[in-house]
C-alpha cells in the first residue's frame, strides 16, 4: 500500500478510535458513571489543548530558527499555573457560581450583563483565533505533504486537503459539541477524547526525542555535542522578546476561549486545580524535553533549506524509521484536531449567544414565550458556527500562503486574543471597573492589534507596500511597525507594547471618569468578592400568570421534558402540589441561571424580563429601567441613612446642649457659692477684728472666743483656695505622685476617722478586715483623700434613719475594686450625670461645699491610674474606686 493511503488509513482509524472513546464517555455520563470521568487526571490532560500543533511541530522550527526562545511558549503557562493558581480557582468559581458558558459571557455578567461587550469580545475572539485554526490546519497539511513526497502516485492537493481536514473537525465538533443545549454541562465525550490525544502526542513527542538522543546521538553527551555545534548553541538572548512573549503565552493561557472552556466551563470541581497546578507545568516540561535535541540534529542531518516545523515527521523518515514518524505524524495530528475541535466549540457558544440570538430576537419582534422553537435555533446557530469558524480558518490560510512559520502564526493570535486580559483580571479584582471602560479598552487594545500584527501578518497585498513604509496617506507616526515613531523595535514587542499601554490606560482611565449602573455594581461586587457572596436574588417578582409563560419559553430553550422536571422540582421546593412554581425572586433568579446556560447570561436575563415586566421590550429599555430603579432605590437608602444620621447627630446636640445648660447652671451656682464661702468668713472675719480693735473693755474669755471664731473662718477659706488650687493643679497634669509603701487597712481606718470626726450622730461603717490585708504602693495621701471624701459625702447626703457604710473590699483580673455604698436613696438619675462635673452639688441643703471634692477625687484617680464611678441601681448611694494592683500592690 501506498504510504500516503496508509497514512489515510491511519487517520481514520485515529478518528474512529476518537468517536468510540466520546461517544462511551458521554454514553457512561448518561448513566451516571461519572467517577473516572471526574477526575483530576482527565481535568489536567484536557488543559493539554494549550498543546497544539504550535507547540509540537513549531516549537522544533522556532528552536531551530530561534534557540531557546521557544521556552517563553511553556513558561508563561507554568507561572500561571504555579504562581497564579489562586486567581485561576476564583475565576472557576466565578465560573461555576453564575454559570458562565464562555469567556464573552464571563465579560458581559461582571460588566452589568452588557450584550454589545460580550458581541466585542465575541468579534475579537472570532478574529484573533482564526489565525490559530489555520495554524492547525496548515501543520496537518504540511505533515500530510511529507509523506505525499514519498508517494510519486498519490495527486495530493494541498488546498483540497484544507478543505476535507476541516470539515472532518466540523463534523466531529457538531457531532459530541452540540448534542446538548445547555453549553454549562460537560461534554464528557469531548473532554475524555482531547485527554487521549494528550496521551498520544506526548507519547509520540517523548518517542520521537528518545529515538535522536539514544538512536542518532550515542546519548545525551553525544546530543549535547550536536547542540553545541548547531547555531542553537550560539544563541543570544533577546530580553525583550523573552519578556513579551512570556507575557503573551501566559495572557493567552487564561484568556483563549478553548482553555476558558476545559479549565472553567467544563471543570467539575475547583479542587481539581490543586492537582493541575504541577502536573499540568510537569506535562509542559515533557513536552520541551526533547526539542532542542531534535532541531538540532534535524539542522545537522537534513538539507539546508528543509523546514524545521516538520523536523519532528522529517528526522525519522530520512533515517528509515517509517513507523515512528508514523506515530509522530499522529502525535501532531492529535494536537491540531483537540485544539480545532475545543474551539470551533467555544466560539461557536459565543457566536450564538451573543449575536445570533439577539438579532433573531430582535427580527422575531414577540415576547419571550412566543418566540418559536428557540431550542432548534441556538443549536442550528451554533452548528453553523462551527462551520463558519472552520471556513475563516480555511479563508486565512489561504490569504496567508500558507508558508508563514508556525509560531509567527501563532504568536499574531496570541497578541489578538491577549486583549481580554486587562478587562478579565480588572473585573476580577477591582470593583470600581466599567462597561465603558472595558468596551474602550477592548476596541482600542484591538484596533492597534489588528493594525500592526494581523494585516501585516496576513499578507496578499492587504497592506501595500507604501503603506507599510511610509504610513498610510504618508504620515509616518501611523506605520504598521513604528507606531508614533518609535522603529527599530521587534515587530512582537512592539505590537505587545503599543496594544497592551493603549487597552490598559484606556480601561482605567474611562473606568475611573465613568460610574457603574447599579447592575454593574452588583456583578461587580459578586464577582470580586465571590468566596463571600452568593448570588442572591436580583428584585425579580412575578405573577402566577406568568408562571405559564415561563413555562412556555423554557420548554422551548431546554425541551418540553428538562423544563417539566425544573418546575416541578421547584414547586415541590415551594411545598405546592402542582407543575408549576411560584414565580419568587428565588426561583426566577435560579431559572436564570439555568437559561443562561443554553442562550448566556445577557440573553436569559432579557428574556425573563421581558416575560415579567409582561411587555416586549428591549434588552437596553430592560437596563434602563433597571438602572433608574435601582437608582431610586439607592437615593432613597442614602436619604435614609442621612436621616437617621442627622437624627443621631440632633440627639448628640441635644444632649450636649443639655449638658452645657447643666455645666453653666452649675458654674452660676459655683461662683455664687463661692462668692458666698469668701463673703461669709471673711464678713466674720472682718467683724470680729474690728471689736477687737475697738472694744477696750472686753473680759479675757470673750477676747479668746472672737480670736478662735477668726481662727476658724480663715481656716475655712484655705480650704476653699486649697480645693480650688488642687483642682486646678490636677487637670494641669503638674501635680508630682509621692509613691510610697502603705497599707490599705490602715488607710481606711485613717479616712473613716477623719471623716467622721466632730459628727454628732456618725454612721455605722460596716468592714471586713480579712478582705483589707492589702499592700499598697501608691500615693497614700491622694488616696486618703478620696476615701475621706467618699465617706463624707456618704456622711452628709444619707438619708436614712440609721445610716450605714459598707466598705467592700475584692481583687479582680489583677485590679483592686472597693465599693463604698450607703443604705440611703441614693443619688437621682437626673444628677448622676453631673456629680463628677467641678461645680455640681447634690443638695445645696446638704453640701456646705463647693462641690469640689468628687472632682478631685476623680482626678487624683486618675492620675493614679484608676477611676471613679458611680453604681446605679445599687439600693443607696454607691461609689467605686479601682486601682491596678500589677505592681502597685500585692497581698500579704
Amino acid at each position: 500500500m501506498a504510504p500516503l493511503n496508509v497514512l489515510l488509513a491511519v487517520c481514520l482509524g485515529y478518528v474512529a478510535l476518537l468517536f468510540t472513546v466520546a461517544f462511551v464517555a458521554d454514553r457512561a455520563a448518561l448513566r451516571g458513571r461519572r467517577t473516572w470521568l471526574r477526575s483530576p487526571l482527565i481535568y489536567t490532560l484536557s488543559l493539554s489543548i494549550y498543546c497544539t500543533a504550535w507547540t509540537f511541530y513549531g516549537a522544533v522550527g522556532y528552536a531551530a530558527r530561534s534557540g531557546l526562545e521557544f521556552v517563553t511558549i511553556y513558561l508563561g503557562p507554568t507561572l500561571v499555573m504555579i504562581g497564579w493558581w489562586w486567581g485561576l480557582r476564583k475565576l472557576v468559581r466565578i465560573g461555576r457560581s453564575q454559570r458562565v458558558t464562555s469567556i464573552a459571557d464571563l465579560i458581559s455578567a461582571r460588566y452589568g450583563k452588557s450584550n454589545a461587550l460580550a458581541i466585542c469580545v465575541t468579534l475579537l475572539a472570532v478574529i484573533g483565533v482564526t489565525p490559530y485554526i489555520a495554524l492547525q490546519l496548515q501543520s496537518i497539511t504540511l505533515s500530510f505533504s511529507i509523506f505525499a513526497e514519498a508517494d510519486p502516485d498519490s495527486a495530493f492537493n494541498a488546498g483540497a486537503s484544507v478543505v476535507w481536514v476541516a470539515s472532518g473537525l466540523a463534523v466531529f465538533a457538531i457531532l459530541f459539541g452540540t448534542r446538548n443545549l445547555d453549553a454549562n454541562e460537560r461534554h464528557h465525550g469531548v473532554v475524555t477524547a482531547i485527554a487521549l490525544e494528550a496521551v498520544v502526542k506526548l507519547v509520540a513527542l517523548l518517542a520521537v526525542g528518545v529515538f535522536v538522543v539514544w538512536g542518532l546521538s550515542d546519548g545525551i553527551a553525544g546530543t549535547m555535542a550536536r547542540i553545541d555545534a548547531s547555531p542553537i548553541g550560539h544563541w543570544q538572548v533577546d530580553r525583550g522578546r523573552w519578556a513579551a512573549i512570556t507575557f503573551l503565552a501566559a495572557a493567552a493561557f487564561v484568556c483563549l476561549p478553548r482553555m476558558f472552556q476545559v479549565m472553567v466551563v467544563e471543570n467539575e470541581d475547583e479542587r481539581h486545580l490543586r492537582t493541575a497546578a504541577w502536573a499540568f507545568p510537569l506535562y509542559l516540561l515533557l513536552m520541551s524535553l526533547f526539542v532542542v535535541p531534535i532541531a538540532a540534529v534535524g539542522l545537522e542531518l537534513l538539507p539546508p533549506g528543509s523546514n524545521p516545523d516538520l523536523f519532528v515527521l522529517t528526522v525519522p523518515l530520512a533515517t528509515g524509521r517509517e513507523g515512528l514518524a508514523m506515530l509522530s505524524f499522529i502525535g501532531g495530528f492529535s494536537s491540531a484536531t483537540s485544539m480545532v475541535i475545543v474551539a470551533a466549540m467555544a466560539l461557536s457558544t459565543m457566536v450564538s449567544n451573543h449575536i445570533v440570538m439577539p438579532i433573531w430576537f430582535s427580527f422575531r419582534g414577540r415576547g419571550a414565550a412566543q418566540s418559536g422553537d428557540v431550542r432548534n435555533v441556538v443549536l442550528l446557530a451554533r452548528r453553523v458556527s462551527i462551520g463558519a469558524v472552520m471556513a475563516l480558518g480555511c479563508i486565512y490560510y489561504q490569504r496567508s500562503g500558507g508558508g508563514t512559520a508556525l509560531a509567527a502564526i501563532g504568536l499574531i493570535a496570541f497578541v489578538g486574543i491577549a486583549q481580554i486580559l486587562p478587562s478579565l483580571v480588572g473585573g476580577l479584582f477591582w470593583r470600581g471597573a466599567t462597561r465603558v471602560g472595558a468596551l474602550v479598552g477592548l476596541c482600542l487594545g484591538f484596533a492597534v492589534w489588528v493594525w500592526s500584527m494581523l494585516l501585516p501578518g496576513i499578507g496578499g497585498g492587504i497592506l501595500s507596500p507604501e503603506v507599510m513604509i511610509h504610513g498610510p496617506f504618508g504620515i509616518a507616526w501611523l506605520r504598521p511597525e513604528a507606531l508614533f515613531g518609535i522603529a527599530g523595535l521587534d515587530p512582537i514587542v512592539h505590537a505587545v507594547l503599543w496594544s497592551f499601554s493603549l487597552n490598559t490606560a484606556a480601561f482605567f482611565a474611562v473606568s475611573l471618569i465613568t460610574f457603574p449602573n447599579p447592575v454593574e455594581r452588583l456583578q461587580g461586587a459578586q464577582f470580586v468578592n465571590v468566596y463571600d457572596h452568593s448570588a442572591g436574588a436580583r428584585g425579580w417578582t412575578g405573577s402566577v400568570a406568568q408562571s405559564e409563560d415561563l413555562m412556555v419559553m423554557t420548554q422551548r430553550i431546554l425541551g418540553a421534558d428538562d423544563a417539566r422536571a425544573l418546575f416541578q422540582r421547584e414547586a415541590e421546593l415551594q411545598g405546592g402540589r402542582g407543575l408549576l412554581p411560584e414565580p419568587t425572586p428565588e426561583f426566577l433568579e435560579r431559572l436564570e441561571r439555568k437559561l443562561a446556560g443554553s442562550v448566556g447570561a445577557a440573553t436569559a436575563h432579557a428574556m425573563i424580563g421581558q416575560i415579567v415586566g409582561g411587555s416586549s421590550v428591549s434588552v437596553q429599555d430592560l437596563l434602563a429601567v433597571a438602572d433608574e430603579s435601582a437608582q431610586m432605590l439607592e437615593y432613597s437608602s442614602r436619604l435614609e441613612a442621612q436621616s437617621a444620621e442627622l437624627s443621631r447627630t440632633a440627639h448628640k446636640l441635644q444632649e450636649a446642649n443639655e449638658k452645657l445648660t447643666q455645666i453653666s447652671a452649675q458654674k452660676d451656682s459655683f461662683l455664687s457659692q463661692v462668692s458666698h464661702e469668701l463673703r461669709t468668713p471673711m464678713t466674720s472675719i472682718r467683724a470680729f477684728s474690728e471689736i477687737l480693735r475697738d472694744a477696750d473693755s472686753l473680759a479675757p474669755e470673750e477676747k479668746r472666743r472672737y480670736a478662735n471664731i477668726i481662727h476658724d473662718e480663715a481656716l475655712r477659706l484655705t480650704r476653699l483656695l486649697n480645693h480650688l488650687l488642687d483642682l486646678s493643679v490636677l487637670e494641669s497634669g503638674q501635680v508630682s505622685l509621692n509613691l510610697r509603701d502603705g497599707q490599705l487597712n490602715a488607710l481606711l481606718d485613717h479616712a473613716v476617722s477623719a471623716a467622721l470626726a466632730g459628727s454628732g450622730a456618725p454612721m455605722k461603717v460596716i468592714r471586713n478586715p480579712a478582705d483589707e490585708a492589702l499592700h499598697l504602693y501608691s500615693d497614700i495621701d491622694r488616696l486618703a483623700q478620696v476615701f475621706i471624701n467618699l465617706i463624707a459625702n456618704a456622711q452628709k447626703y444619707c438619708d436614712a434613719e440609721a445610716p450605714e457604710l459598707r466598705i467592700v473590699v475584692r481583687v479582680t483580673a489583677g485590679v483592686l475594686v472597693i465599693d463604698f455604698v450607703d443604705n440611703g436613696s441614693g443619688i437621682p438619675p437626673g444628677a448622676q450625670k453631673m456629680i463628677f462635673e467641678k461645680f455640681a452639688r447634690v443638695s445645696a441643703e446638704k453640701a456646705g461645699g463647693a462641690g469640689l471634692g468628687l472632682a478631685i477625687s476623680r482626678e487624683i484617680m486618675t492620675r493614679l491610674g484608676g477611676d471613679v464611678v458611680y453604681l446605679d441601681g445599687e439600693e443607696g448611694g454607691a461609689f467605686r474606686v479601682t486601682l491596678p494592683i500589677a505592681r502597685e500592690m500585692a497581698a500579704q
